[in-house]
């Protein structure tokens, strides 16, 4: 039985928040960190990326330099996959302003990138990710809009961008040709906007700002609200422009890309080569251990304005919003959350009792399309307990918010051939993370009288064990059916594998 308390390092950005404000600042604090009030807090990294590494509590010593210590750890599908590392990296963001608009590349680009320019794409590792709200009002720019919804902002908002773009390149957006095969029409208006003059860029944004303020003010009524009148894309046209003054394009790149708008329990996904903003709220965001990203707008950093829309997908299209799958209770029995030859697990047991006796334990998932991570939401009643069963992968835990316990049982590195810092039991609150090596069962406890215990689990994605075995099933005696079962994650082929039936049993107690 094993599991390792972790000190985690907060980064520091502009587009932070400051302490006192910042649930980033607040998390490192209670988690060992000192806090400095005069910085923005961005960032708390959770896992063995290099460039921020988590810290074994009991040694100082790097959880990454532990894990190649100990590969079992990782579980052997995971060591066989990713090798002896850890294959996510957890964040909590808070976002005071807008972050760059970006894309991350895929794991070709990525290698092609990092080889050609290390210091500005430090790993060869391609970063899909999940974004978690744990508060309302999570804001973002995801994906491209639709076409016609596109031009249409653009004739209504911006008459200096189609001018800077062309008619007919506006027009082809508007095309019912285009409805059906987007991705050129969308490459070419975007290209237009990213390649223009950067003098004619700053001419555009003065002449469309002063137009919506002045929208905005006689809209009012006196009563201060300068977005009063204005659509969202508007309104956020002039936000934009107050953080980034000066001819910032991605200003007006925002008008080509969906406003989203979480509240605490949902989330969104991006795959590679998809373009997206973190506008302002907090989140938990989990992906691939990278640090790759392509700016091209809204930064004062490098913009790598040629490689973002080469590689773009132009895909249009709202991304899918996360609610969160409620995993079922078993009263007797489990299976672990990846149960069976194939990784697909069974509830056991679920009936009246069960939820009667595990009212206070709730675990909800959230399984985007990506192999190497998949997020858990534990929430424990004050006085309830319930059991998280073994993980064929690593995990980390942090806790966010309430105290208790957790008791760990199994797990696939015995404590006898380690030191102290394995724990099998820890009393834990606001601030504290775990690494939990794989095979370890979980058992939460809410001490009573006080808020629920919440959690926030990061573990590798329970579909991917099943294609695993598919993988390796094939064998070198059918290398395309091998192939194929491998690459459905990389064309989001995951959805073939009905959600319903990838949850697994939770026991509570």
């Amino acid at each position: 039985p094993s599991m390792l308390s972790l000190r985690c390092q907060a980064q520091n950005y502009g587009w932070g928040r400051p302490a006192e404000t910042s649930e980033v600042a607040k998390l490192a604090q209670l988690n060992g960190s000192s806090i400095d009030d005069s910085q923005l807090y961005a960032e708390l990294w959770m896992g063995t990326h290099p460039n921020c590494p988590s810290m074994i509590c009991a040694t100082g010593s790097p959880l990454a330099q532990w894990i190649e210590a100990h590969p079992d750890c990782l579980g052997l599908k995971v060591q066989q996959r990713f090798g002896h590392s850890l294959p996510f990296l957890f964040k909590v963001l808070s976002v005071n302003k807008a972050l760059s608009i970006q894309s991350h590349p895929d794991k070709q680009l990525a290698e092609k990138l990092h080889a050609q320019h290390p210091k500005l794409y430090p790993d060869d590792n391609h970063k899909p990710e999940m974004a978690l709200a744990i508060s309302d009002g999570f804001e973002a720019l995801c994906s491209f809009r639709q076409p016609q919804a596109i031009a249409s902002q653009l004739r209504k908002t911006a008459p200096e961008v189609v001018q800077l773009l062309g008619q007919v390149t506006v027009e082809a957006l508007e095309s019912p040709s285009t409805q059906q095969e987007p991705k050129e029409a969308l490459r070419n208006a975007f290209s237009a906007l990213m390649t223009a003059d950067p003098a004619s860029i700053t001419s555009a944004i003065d002449a469309i700002v002063a137009r919506l303020s002045t929208q905005a003010a006689s809209s009012s009524n006196g009563q201060g609200n300068d977005a009063a009148g204005l659509d969202p894309h508007e309104s956020l046209v002039l936000r934009l422009n107050s953080q980034y003054p000066g001819g910032d394009v991605g200003v007006l790149a925002s008008l080509f890309l969906n406003r989203v708008s979480l509240n605490a329990g949902q989330a969104v996904y991006l795959a590679a080569n998809e373009p997206h903003a973190y506008l302002a709220g907090e989140i938990v965001e989990v992906m691939a251990s990278s640090d790759n990203v392509v700016r091209a707008g809204l930064t004062p950093k490098f913009k790598d304005c040629d490689v973002l829309r080469n590689t773009l997908t132009y895909r249009p299209g709202f991304p899918e919003v996360l609610q969160g799958t409620s995993l079922p209770l078993a009263k007797t029995g489990y299976d672990g959350l990846h149960a069976g030859e194939n990784g697909v697990g069974t509830p056991a047991g679920v009936n009246g009792s069960a939820g009667e006796k595990g009212q206070g334990f709730r675990v909800s998932l959230y399984k985007p399309p990506f192999e190497e991570f998949e997020v858990l939401r534990v929430h424990v009643a004050g006085g309830s307990s319930g059991v998280l069963p073994p993980n064929k992968g690593p995990m980390i835990v942090l806790v966010q918010g309430g105290k208790g316990s957790m008791q760990a049982s199994g797990g696939s590195v015995p404590k006898h051939l380690c030191g102290e810092e394995l724990q099998e039991h820890i009393d834990v609150s606001r601030g504290c993370v775990l690494f939990v090596p794989a095979g370890t069962q979980l058992n939460f406890a809410s001490a009573p009288g006080v808020e629920p215990l919440l959690a926030w689990v990061s573990a590798v994605n329970s579909t991917f064990f099943q294609l695993h075995g598919a993988v390796h099933g094939a064998g070198s005696a059918n290398p395309a059916a091998a192939g194929s079962a491998e690459a459905s994650f990389v064309q989001g082929g995951v959805a073939a594998v009905p959600a319903s039936k990838l949850q697994g049993s939770l026991m509570a107690n």
